[in-house]
Parts: C-alpha cells; structure tokens; sequence
C-alpha cells in the first residue's frame, strides 16, 4: 500500500499536476467537428497582478470551462492581456523619473522602446500567477491588444467606421484628467460626494455701488468667467438685464444674461458663466454667443489666459485666490458644502471639464441592435436585473470619446495637411489620398495625428480580434459567437454594451450568448477591498498558505449568483479542510484489506444503490444550478454530499467491523469516489486528478480533467427517501441517547408501529440491517401494539425504544406538547397555501402534490403525538 502523507499537501501536487495537463495539451483547441464551447478573459491590465476579483472571475471561468472540456465539448478559453493606455505609461513615466529621465525630453519613438521594454519585463506577471490558480486556458493563443492581430482590427475598424460616417472629429466640452494629461470618457470618470466649501462672492454692478452675489465652489475658475446668467422669471434680477457686472479682482466687464438653466433656488439664484471649464455652462456659451477664456493649462495649472497665479496650482489658487477676494472685500460669506466632485478611474485626479478637439463615435449609429438583443434575451444577462442597468444606459447614450493623449497606444490612423484629414490604413494609403486632392504632395507633408485611441476601443473587439476575426474566417465562424462573458457589473458599460454593439456592427451577431456577471468581492464587514484599509488579502499568499483548490472553494462558497462576495479566510480554511477530509476519505478506503472469499452484505449493497441514486439526484441539481450560473449553489450541494453522505454516512456503514472488506464493497465504495471526482473537478481541480489517479492506482489512461461529466438520468426518489429515513431514525436513537445518558455502544432494541409504511422499509433488503448497525441496536422489529419505551416519531412512523427511564414524565409531556404546537403550526402553514386557487392553479402539479403529501404527513404526525399525549395523562 502507498504510504500517503497525514494531510493533504498542495505544494506536492498543483505544479505537477498543472505541467502534466499542459503537456497533454488538454488546454489547446482548434477547430474540429465537436460543438465548440468558447470564453474570451476580460484581459487584465498589462500593469495587473492577481488580487481577489481576478481570483473570483478567473475561477469562474475557469468552472465552466473544465465542465464544458469534460462533455466533450471544444472547450476554447483564450487569455490575454490589455495595454492600458493611462495605467501602463504613468508606470513607465514614473520608471523613467527614477532613473532621471524626463518624458518630455524624450521622442515619441524612445519613449515607446521604453514602454515595449516595461512591458515586455512585468506584462505577463498576471497570467503566469493566473496557472497558479488552476486557469486552464490556452496559453498559445494568448493574446495583447496591442499585439500586430489586434492593432490590424483596431486599426482596421476605425477607418471602416470613418468611411461611414459613424465616426467623427469635433471640438466638444471633454473631461480632462491633468495627472494623465488626457481626455476621459464619460465611464472613466467616478463621482463621489465630497465635503467643500461654498463661496459667496460679490461682483459689482457696472456703473452702480450695488453687488450682485454669486456662489461657487470654484473661485479658481471666476478669471474665465464671460457672464452672469439669472432665470428669466426671477424679479430679483429683473432690472439687471442688459448690464454689466465686474470679474472681482480681474476687472473685465461681463454681461448680466436670461436663461433658463438657471435653478433660481440655488445659491443666490445668478450664477456664474465658465464656458471653458463647465459642461453646463459651455451649452449656455454658445446659446448666447459667450468668450471662451481657459484659465488651466493641461496640468491644472493656471495659464497666461488667466492673467493672475500663472503656473500655480489650481487648489493651491483655489485658497490663494479665496483668500485675496476676501481681502478685497469680495466675500460676502463662506458655508461648508457638500458637491458631487468627478475623479479619473485611473489617477483619482479631480477631473476638469475643458474644450478640446477629439474623435467621437456617433454612438446613435450603432446602439439600436444590441439594445434590442439584450431585452429580447437574445444576449442572456445573469442575473437579470442586470438589463434594466444596461436600458437606461443605451437609451441615454452619448457619443463615445475615443482620442487619448498619450503616447503608448494604438496611434491614430489619421494624417493631416493643413485643414484636410485623410484616414487610412497605413501612411501609403493615406498619401494616395492625398495625392487625389493634391498631386505634388510628398509623404513628409502629411502629419500623423499624434493621439492614440481609447484602450477601450481595442477592447470593444475582444471576442473577434482574438480570432483574427477579419481575417480568419475558419476560426472566427467556428469560435463566434462565444459561450458566456465572466466579467464584473461594473464595467457593463465600459465594456460589455460596446462589445455587443461592435459584434453585431462588424459580424451582425451577438458576441457571446451569456453574460454572467460576478459581484464585487468584499470583506465580511461588506467593505470593499482595498489596499488603504488593509482588508484585501495576498492572493498569491493565499494559495501558498491553502492550495488553489482550498481557495477555489473559498471563494465560491460564498458567491451568490450575481451578488456580491463576502469574504471571510475561514472559507478558504474551510475549502483545505475539505481537501483533507477527501484525502483521509482516500488514505480510508485504500487501507482496507479485502476478502476475494466475502460476499457484499446486503447493508452495503443497499448503502451502494442509494448512494448511488443520490448521486443521479445530485447530479440533476448541479446541471441545474450550473445551467443558471448558480455555482456556488452547485458547490454547496456537491461539498454536502460528500462530507455527509459519502464519509460520514456511507463509508461509516460499510467500514468492515472484522478488519477486511468483500471485493464488490471495495469496487462500489472506488467507484462512488471517482463520480465525486469527476462531478467536483471543475471546482477542485488539484486534489480531484491527486485522488483519482490513486483511486485508479495510477494505471489510468484517462485523466479527470477529461472523465466525463455526468449526464442527468432518472432516480429512485423511493430508494433515496427510504434509506433516509433510516438515516433519521438511527439521528433520533443516538439524539435520545445523547439526552439521556444511554452509552452508544449500549445495545437497546427498537419497535417500529406497524403501518403499510413501516412494512415497506423492513421489506427493502438491508434496510434495517443498516439502521441496526449504525444505532446499535439489539434488534429491531414491527408492532402493532404499543409498548414501554421511549417513542420518537420519524416522518410519520411512531418509534419505540425499548428502555425504561426513571424521570419526570413532565418533562416528556412538555416537550411532546412543545412538538405538537409545531407540527400544528407547519399543518396550518400548508393548508394555508394549498387553500389558496392562484397557488393551486399555477404551481407545477408535482409541487402542488408534494404539498398534499406534506398536509398529509404532517396530520399524521399530530395524531401520533396526540395519542401519546393521552397515553402520559391517562397514567
């Protein structure tokens, strides 16, 4: 016999048995004839390391796409990476300032060797950490978005979009992040409420002593102010129109104006005109033909526009600039306040609104395909609620801005000569153009727009360009649509919508069928993760500390469909231990001497057939629950039966009382084992390919990674429910025990009222061989008569267990009391529902009949504790 270690040790097992799988090449897919079943990973920034959400959405995947590789399946999960345009150049700015070398002395083209050189050093960290956890992707279709495949698509789209129409250049309000130095979408931006201060600034009236009082929580920006603007219905400011106030501290004379985005209950009811640095009032710049005067520098420093704190810092002005209103008599009062303040995603700078020329997706253009495919089910959102977020968004859609100013990314494909733009391809098509509308012109005339585009808009082609969808139409019509999209709710708009929006533009079909996505994960105080609270653990640490399967586990016991994860460590504590109980279930079984002379005992044929039968029923919900992405559901009821039925019901009832085993028990009990790996090993890959290679004694030459799954098959509910009555009334021996200071080795006999019930489970070979063996009892029989004893009901039969107790009867008459008012409860709780006809008429018939039975059983149950009320007073 193996000598196996005393706990299960990971650290022997994960490498070997990961390198093993890679070498059969398990991982590796190309088109055949099967039915294909295809994930593309939402890629990881190239800056990335693991932390816990890239564990939960990883292992997801990585769930369904073990199933889908074990029903034979063309199981395709393709991995990459994302260049992450702001995240991935502040790494290298940053790089470089430590070694003393400035971007802004730097060419485009050394400061991308730069970059490439980072990326090449650091960009594959996450998928290698990635293996650790088990992710049984194909590694050699590893994919990079700026990879020459990818760029080609990107490259490619924006000039079919160009062509047309669908994509434009304008000169619009933008959000501007001036750490990155660049634009953001709508998406990239996150509001918060943040606590500010509210100033109330005087601006005299031209020609009067009078003052109008304006409030503000950005003085910093009053130098760009061009007008003052009331509501037309306020009287307070009616006298007003058509004069001019004066800029405090600047001087410039700006006009007083009428329109009605003014909210005359905020502040004073005048408002201030910025068209430069306020979306709002850049709309009521143009109504009224307003300057437009920029006082910050792309830094967020104030420039020569602004006249006064030039190249200052606009928070450090913010207070400079309070301070000297107030000195000049300006401030008219200060009051703390609460605003709704935007930062980047990516550098948490307060974003500024500015006006700036850039490119845009006429997103009208393409939205009206993948809203409708979404609310038809078309593309199944899991879980549902999901939808109504994406409706909102798509039908308030606004046109995406997708130029960046940056250097590492997928540079613009447009050249400019004077005022004239051509789009193309390559920098020789673009002069071919050119040269249409001006013959002479030579290649060093044109101009590359120095922008490159949005990492979203690489990202919004995933599911095709990682096909090479443009240009292999094998792979692409074979691999697209894919299967599911693991991803966080977060980024439904930033990805998922225009995912679908390109699918259906450039392949008129969906890119995937499903869409699951996973919640946030959060500790068990419900905070978010986070590195400033110190509440998110290594995840690398993690698995060294507890296997990837312990943590596997972890993590998707306590994922709801769709709701957000709390995380606890004795989760994944609890996922080792279940590694261990499984390892000792092996190191159990494989200890058994067996005896070629002994014949299966009808006890552990019949512990076979329902153990058996449960499984079938076991497997039936999984399939379900999977089929719904209900996998942490799936896992509870897998990690159930095995710690219950199978190690502490099943193996307690055939372990041999005389030290060997039949050869038919030893075959059965292996058997059993290896349908718990195979139906387990999507969750817990490792210690499920450790134990079946034992199980099968290492002469094996098909793996568990590649066992098929089980298919759903019809059950015997009967069988089942039978031997689990046997497995409750040996609950209630032991229980009455444990209550009353009986030994349990202590053999007592056990009468059962005979009933047509009763009689069917003495009739099932085995069955009250189990029950006499796991209660120890002396013997066990049906009467129709009642005895002395202790009674217990077991659904609805009455039990004896033949004792005589020496105590208060009262305590008896209590608790069969305290009995009797729950079942009458529970009856009445049923009858309540089976009264009701919407039930009655619209539940399935088998759940309306299985509350018949429980009416029934419950009924049954009261006039046995009743008679056995009227037994204890009548003594």
């Amino acid at each position: 016999m193996i000598e196996r270690s005393a706990k299960y040790t990971p650290a022997d097992v994960e490498e070997k048995w990961y390198n093993h799988w890679l070498g059969k090449k398990y991982f590796a897919s190309v088109p055949d004839d099967r039915e294909p079943f295809t994930i593309v990973i939402p890629p990881p920034n190239v800056t990335g390391v693991l932390h816990m959400g890239h564990m939960l959405n990883n292992t997801i995947q990585d769930i369904l796409i073990r199933k889908a590789r074990q029903e034979g399946k063309n199981a395709c999960w393709v991995p990459g990476t994302d260049h992450a345009s702001i995240a991935t150049e502040a790494k290298v700015v940053k790089m470089l300032r430590e070694k003393g070398i400035r971007k802004a002395d730097l060419t485009r083209e050394e400061f991308l060797k730069y970059a490439w050189q980072w990326k090449e050093e650091y960009g594959g960290i996450i998928l290698s950490q990635l293996q650790k956890l088990g992710a049984s992707c194909d590694w050699d279709r590893t994919a990079f978005t700026m990879d020459e495949v990818r760029s080609d698509a990107v490259i490619k789209v924006f000039v079919d979009m160009y062509q047309k129409g669908k994509l434009y250049r304008g000169k619009r309000m933008v959000n501007w992040d001036p750490e990155a130095k660049t634009v953001l979408s709508n998406e990239e931006v996150l509001y918060n409420n943040e606590n500010s201060q509210l100033f109330h600034v005087k601006y005299q009236i031209d020609g009067s002593d009078e003052f109008l009082i304006i409030a503000t929580t950005r003085p910093e920006t009053i130098p760009g102010d061009t007008a003052v603007a009331v509501h037309p219905e306020d009287e307070r400011y009616a006298h007003l129109i058509g004069k001019n106030v004066i800029v405090p501290i600047i001087g410039r004379k700006i006009p007083v104006i009428m329109d009605d985005y003014v909210d005359k209950e905020f502040g004073t009811g005048a408002l201030k005109v910025t068209p430069a640095h306020d979306m709002n009032d850049y709309e009521i710049g143009k109504r009224h033909q307003l300057e437009v005067v920029d006082v910050f520098n792309d830094d967020g420093t104030m420039s020569a526009e602004a006249n006064i704190y030039i190249g200052e810092d606009r928070f450090v002005v913010r207070k400079k600039f309070a301070k000297d209103l107030d000195a000049a008599g300006f401030i008219h009062k200060t009051e703390n306040y609460q605003n709704n303040v935007g930062r980047s995603e990516r550098t948490n700078a307060v974003v500024e609104p500015r006006l700036s020329l850039q490119w845009y997706v006429d997103m009208q253009s393409i939205v009206k395909p993948a809203l409708e495919n979404v609310m038809n089910d078309t593309v199944s959102f899991f879980p549902k609620n999901q939808k109504n977020v994406y409706r909102h968004w798509m039908e308030n859609i606004r046109d995406w801005c997708i130029s960046r100013q940056l250097w590492w990314g997928h540079r613009i494909p447009a050249w400019y000569y004077g005022e004239d733009v051509f789009v193309a391809e390559t920098e020789k098509e673009a002069l071919a153009q050119a040269r249409e509308k001006y013959p002479q012109i030579a290649l060093t005339d044109l101009r590359q727009d120095e922008d490159v585009l949005d990492t979203w808009f690489s990202s919004w082609l995933w599911p095709i360009s990682v096909f090479d969808g443009f240009r292999n139409k094998k792979e692409i019509d074979y691999y697209y649509p894919t299967s599911v999209l693991v991803t966080g709710w977060d980024i439904i708009f930033l990805w998922v919508a225009r995912m679908i929006m390109a699918g259906y533009e450039w392949k008129n079909e969906k890119p995937f069928h499903d869409v699951y996505f996973t919640g946030m994960v959060r500790d068990k105080m419900r905070r978010k993760m986070s590195k400033s609270l110190g509440n998110s653990p290594d995840a690398l640490q993690l698995i060294a500390d507890y296997g990837a399967d312990g943590v596997r586990f972890g993590m998707m016991s306590c994922s709801p469909a769709g709701g957000d994860l709390l995380f606890d460590e004795k989760l994944v504590e609890q996922g080792r231990n279940f590694c261990n109980k499984m390892w000792n279930a092996l190191k159990l079984v494989e200890g058994w001497t067996v005896n070629d002379s002994k014949s299966i005992s009808e006890a552990d044929q019949l512990a076979f057939e329902w153990l058996s039968e449960k499984h079938k029923e076991l497997v039936e919900e999984v399939v379900k629950n999977m089929a719904e992405y209900r996998l942490s559901e799936a896992l509870i009821s897998i990690y159930s039966f095995v710690w219950t039925d199978f190690c502490s019901w099943y193996l307690e009832i055939v372990k041999p009382q005389d030290g060997t085993i039949s050869k038919q028990t030893k075959e059965n009990t292996v058997t059993l084992f290896k349908n718990i790996c195979t139906l387990l090993h999507p969750y817990m890959p490792f210690i499920t390919e450790e134990l079946w290679h034992a199980l099968h004694e290492d002469k094996v030459e098909t793996d568990c990674i590649v066992s098929p799954f089980p298919k759903v098959e019809s059950f015997d509910k009967d069988l089942i429910a039978k031997v689990e009555q046997a497995k409750d009334i040996i609950s209630m021996v032991r229980d009455s025990r444990n209550k009353h200071g009986i030994r349990m080795r202590e053999e007592i006999p056990l009468h059962i009222i005979e009933t047509d019930r009763s009689k069917a489970l003495f009739e099932l070979s085995g069955w009250s061989d189990i029950v006499q063996k796991m209660a120890f009892l002396s013997s066990m029989d049906t009467t129709k008569e009642d005895k002395e004893g202790l009674v217990f009901i077991s659904g609805t039969e009455k039990c004896i267990l033949g004792i005589t107790l020496q105590e208060d009867s009262s305590e008896m008459v209590e608790e069969i009391i305290k009995e009797l008012e729950y079942q009458k409860g529970f009856v009445a709780s049923v009858l309540k529902k089976l009264e009701n006809e919407r039930f009655v008429s619209g539940a399935p018939a088998e759940v309306v009949e299985r509350e018949k039975a429980k009416l029934a059983d419950g009924n049954e149950r009261i006039k046995i504790l009743e008679e056995q009320l009227k037994q204890f007073k009548n003594k």
